[in-house]
């Protein structure tokens, strides 16, 4: 996916680096953190976490095995599946896939048919899913192999975990998947794991599976045996890795649009009313409250936010606001929206961690001993792709608030006495940061565009065997192309609303900000210095970018 957000960063610092003296007050530092310690997974199919998914995707070190009765149950599987081949067709075992599956395939096919079937799926195209995103898909692979209910031998997920512990990375190409399975990319990963010469990333290196494998201490070559490839590319461990890593981004940005409210808040004197817990309780819904209660921590002890910091600018002419417009009292219930979403989605990625989402799979037969196969549709990635196209439409949508929000502070009317446009100097001769908002204004319409629901735009394929897609891949790709969005406009508030409190803190003197709001000003103050004269605003821009993108902003209650 086209990461706006990653790319600004990258052009950000640089540009940062490069601003000339006495605009920038520091450079970006890098973490001083000690490393954290190894992360040591033991799969069993049925305790995956979040907190492992957060590790992952974090980059924390992490090494994977298979826990023993895990491995047992996987061996007792495959040989029930084995036995039970010899009275059942079964697709992909000893039939074969797709339009397909009507043509038999005898067992001295079945190796060349495994190794033929990764090479005719791995048809993506288009950017490479990030290294941390594929790391946590192998392992969710694995994990729900782990369960005993596909038919694979434990060698096969042990492959997979044995790259991931080596640091080999496949490349899997986003460009493909309708969601109905991760069959593309997947499918690259398998040829990875044969030691094809599928693309893997290795300390830096990019090149050909057989000839990294073997550089990562890795034997070359694998093969997998009769059923072992569907498992591989069925199922939907790409789509939950990609939706949670849009999860984990969207909690950052959620941190982080709470903290630019607040900000906005104090730069407008804005009502406190608005933030009652009596107000948020009476409407029970929990998210809502537990915003309101951080937005009510960040600006206590404020000044700014009193009658008294309200007459400040204009005192001959103050009157009562008696309330704010509908974007400020609104706040708390549209951003517990987005944190309403992403509670739903952390619930169904835990579960589809722990899910058997191949097909067929195999059970224990209800008739008598033995083993039998069960064809179903145990892949198809309806729940996250609709999620994900919630999410997206929550995202926008506090954007848009965003947006709004920053557009206020460019008017003395909308904005109760800030300098027009926000300029530094003599307004006229300076024209401020109108055109620091209209970079937001400019991306609104853009995530609009992105937050159309994929999940309705189903389309059949393949001679009509596969007539339902759930196009999930593209709601996933969206939502991360507006989180890259959101940075950016988020970056625009924050440094709005931090000139707009810079501009009149001469006349607010002896009332201070709230704790919270103090800090995070302090934090945006360290690497962007508050517009006098008007000056280049890329670099200020994307150093703002830079810092949202990193979670510099997050604010202390949120963490």
């Amino acid at each position: 996916m086209s990461r706006i957000g990653h790319a600004a960063a990258g052009v950000g610092l640089f540009a940062a680096l490069c601003v000339p003296p006495g605009q920038a007050v520091a450079d970006p530092e890098p973490s001083l953190v000690e490393p954290a310690p190894v992360a040591e997974l033991v799969l069993d199919g049925e305790s995956f976490s979040l907190q492992d998914a957060f590790a992952i995707l974090e980059g924390r070190p992490v090494t994977a095995r298979l826990a023993p009765a895990a491995q047992a149950n996987m061996s007792r599987t495959r040989a029930g599946a084995l036995a039970a081949l010899g009275n059942q067709r079964v697709y992909g075992w000893n039939q074969a896939l797709g339009p397909l599956k009507d043509r038999p395939l005898s067992p001295e096919q079945a190796e060349q048919f495994q190794r033929n079937v990764l090479r005719s799926h791995a048809a993506g195209v288009g950017e490479p899913l990030p290294d941390n995103v594929v790391r946590l898909a192998l392992i969710l692979k694995a994990n729900q192999m782990a369960r005993g209910t596909v038919g694979v031998r434990p060698e096969v997920p042990q492959r997979l975990l044995d790259m991931v512990n080596a640091g080999v990375v496949p490349r899997m190409p986003q460009v493909g998947s309708l969601g109905t399975g991760d069959l593309q990319p997947q499918a690259a990963a398998g040829l990875a794991a044969l030691g094809e010469d599928a693309p893997v990333r290795y300390r830096g290196e990019e090149g050909p599976a057989s000839e990294l494998l073997p550089k990562a201490g890795l034997p070359r070559d694998f093969t997998f045996e009769a059923g072992e490839a569907l498992p591989i590319i069925s199922g939907s461990t790409v789509l939950a890795a990609t939706l949670m890593d849009a999860v984990h981004r969207a909690t950052v940005l959620a941190d982080q649009a709470e903290a630019a409210f607040a900000l906005f808040m104090e730069a407008t004197r804005a009502e406190r009313g608005s933030l009652d817990a009596r107000t948020h309780k009476e409407r029970h819904i929990p998210e809502e409250n537990a915003v309101a209660a951080r937005l009510r921590a960040m600006v206590a002890g404020s000044g700014w936010m009193t009658e008294e910091g309200r007459k400040r600018l204009d005192p001959a002419n103050y009157h009562p606001r008696v309330q704010d417009a509908v974007s400020v009292r609104a706040a708390p219930h549209i951003m517990a929206g987005l944190r309403h979403v992403l509670a739903d989605a952390r619930r169904a990625l835990v579960r589809e961690f722990n899910s058997s989402t191949s097909n067929p799979l195999i059970f224990k037969s209800e008739k008598g001993p033995g083993y039998e196969f069960v064809m179903g549709g145990n892949w198809d990635g309806s729940v996250m792709g609709h999620l994900a196209d919630t999410l997206n439409a929550e995202i926008t949508d506090i954007g848009v608030l965003s947006q709004e929000l920053s557009g206020r502070l460019l008017s003395p009317r909308w904005s109760y006495g800030l300098p027009a446009n926000l300029a530094g100097g003599t307004v006229g001769l300076n024209s401020g940061m109108v055109q620091v908002q209209t970079v937001a204004a400019a991306l609104i319409p853009e995530m609009q565009a992105r937050a159309t629901p994929a999940g309705t735009l189903s389309r059949p394929v393949k001679d009509g065997q596969e007539d339902h897609n759930t196009m999930a891949m593209a709601s996933a790709r969206h939502l991360h192309e507006n989180l890259d969005r959101l940075e950016v406009v988020l970056a625009v508030q924050y440094l709005m609303a931090a000139q707009g409190i810079d501009l009149i803190a001469r006349q607010m003197s002896g009332l201070p900000l709230g704790a919270v709001t103090r800090n995070v000003l302090t934090e945006i103050r360290r690497y962007v210095a508050p517009l006098g004269e008007d000056r280049y605003q890329s670099p200020d821009l994307e150093r703002a970018v830079w810092l949202v993108h990193n979670g510099y902003l997050t604010p202390s209650v949120s963490r």
